[in-house]
């Protein structure tokens, strides 16, 4: 059985299987979008919220938020926000596409379960002493890959779309994939003041020189925009 985790990947083989697109998503895409009602998500890919926990506990979090940029991006407060409280917990669809094939390194306060409905992609993530972490999401779980994993809060973490493949030999099917389709539930449940986004200072900061090479396009880029004119609402991730 394979490695669940690579505790000290080969950052070489961390490289994007599909580009980021304004193109139309393909026909099993689209219909996958349409069938769940999905939109697009400021980190890259699409989600919508499936469930929020009415019971509110006390939030042992700083008052401030994580991160302006954030808050711009994500647009107004959401009704019923207070600064004192956390929901229980909420639930998201996240769905990556070849159209829209990448999560954004990006950061949560609080801790992230994922589970996997469809497809096949790369998780990578950077502890806050500068660990990298990586490992494929899928269904091949004799060969290692996962169909649940935890995302600690305030661990970097960032996604990419990779090919579905077929065989023992792991080679691409050479048809384009309909996405990776998970659910993610977030405890306590998620608030665009607990998220931010790695900033590219704080990137080099945080790793070796060869290490940001490797991994420089899973930033966000400052002048990257979000794709519609509309701000996304009650996403988490």
């Amino acid at each position: 059985m394979g490695e669940l985790i690579e505790s000290e990947p080969d950052l070489a083989a961390i490289k994007p299987s599909f580009t980021s697109s304004s193109e139309s998503e393909n026909p099993r895409s689209k219909s996958l979008i349409e069938a769940l009602s999905l939109e697009l998500h400021i980190e890259g890919g699409y989600f919508r919220q499936t469930d929020a926990c009415p019971i509110t506990i006390p939030s042992t979090y700083s008052e401030e938020a994580l991160s302006d940029q954030t808050l711009a991006l994500s647009g107004p407060t959401r009704e019923g926000y207070k600064a004192e409280t956390r929901r229980l917990s909420t639930t998201i669809f996240y769905l990556l596409t070849p159209r829209q094939p990448q999560g954004n390194f990006h950061r949560n306060r609080s801790r992230v379960i994922h589970t996997l409905h469809r497809g096949r992609g790369r998780y990578v993530l950077i502890h806050p002493d500068g660990r990298i972490e990586s490992f494929i999401v899928g269904n091949a779980v004799e060969r290692g890959e996962r169909i649940q994993w935890i995302v600690e809060g305030d661990i970097w973490k960032a996604s990419y779309l990779l090919p579905n493949v077929s065989g023992s030999d792991q080679e691409s099917d050479g048809e384009e994939p309909e996405g990776l389709l998970i659910s993610e539930t977030v405890v306590p449940g998620f608030e665009y003041h607990d998220h931010a986004f790695l900033t590219q200072q704080g990137f080099r900061e945080l790793l070796k020189e060869d290490q940001v090479r490797e991994l420089e396009w899973l930033v966000r880029r400052s002048d990257q925009r979000h794709d519609v004119d509309e701000p996304a609402v009650s996403a988490e991730s």
